[in-house]
């Protein structure tokens, strides 16, 4: 049986041009997320789908698997849908762990427990990561988790997510490609921690990352842990 890691990355990105290759505490998101994609004990190939020939060759010098996207495929007309399906088409594997470079606080520790589990679960076809939410929420003019005439602390919120983090998905290929998703019909709900669900989409977001990035590193070279 063969894991490999799916790492989806296109030129033309409109909010943060070239967020993907932009420099990045030293590096760039794709390089930072290839090796550390690559020091997973568990996976045995990381594959970068891409329309870009910089990606892709970025790619190859840092010992990935690359699939060249047919530009249809990299614009805002193709469906996610299709987008999910031709992925899952155009790569060699038996089990599928999508992530993506633009979750860079992502620990190596966690990849391999999402994956360790995936491997146990029996009632579930896939593996989800989402992010806890504790807040207020209100739906159609209503509370919807709480009783505003006992109205708790906010720590005291029952424990609900936040869906599709988009940090890591892991279902069997064939399951992506049935689904033209890369959510399973019986998911099951990895819960990860708030910096690791951080998502790169606004240039605020790309400053914000790197300084928490920079704080990571030089936290885990203290503790012995290296450099990601």
């Amino acid at each position: 049986m063969k894991i490999k890691a799916l790492i989806p990355v296109r030129s033309g990105s409109v909010r943060v041009k070239n967020k993907n290759i932009a420099p990045f505490a030293g590096s760039s998101l794709l390089e930072i997320k290839i090796r550390q994609m690559l020091r997973i004990p568990e996976l045995d190939g990381v594959v970068v789908n891409s329309n870009s020939e910089e990606m892709l060759q970025m790619a190859q010098r840092l010992g990935a698997e690359t699939v060249k996207r047919a530009e249809y495929f990299a614009t805002s007309e193709v469906s996610p849908n299709e987008f999910y399906e031709n992925m899952a088409q155009n790569m060699e594997a038996d089990i599928v762990v999508a992530t993506n470079c633009t979750a860079p606080l992502v620990e190596d520790k966690t990849y391999s427990l999402a994956i360790q589990k995936f491997l146990t679960l029996h009632k579930h076809d896939s593996l989800v990561s989402v992010s806890p939410l504790k807040e207020f929420l209100w739906i159609d003019g209503k509370a919807a988790n709480y009783d505003r005439n006992r109205k708790p602390r906010s720590q005291d919120l029952p424990e609900n997510f936040v869906l599709l983090n988009h940090v890591v998905h892991i279902l069997p290929r064939e399951t992506m490609v049935r689904c033209k998703d890369i959510i399973g019909q019986t998911p099951y709900f990895f819960a990860i921690s708030q910096r690791e669900s951080m998502d790169i989409d606004t240039p605020t977001d790309f400053e914000i990352a790197e300084i928490m990035y920079n704080k990571l590193i030089i936290n885990n070279m203290r503790v012995g842990g290296g450099k990601q």
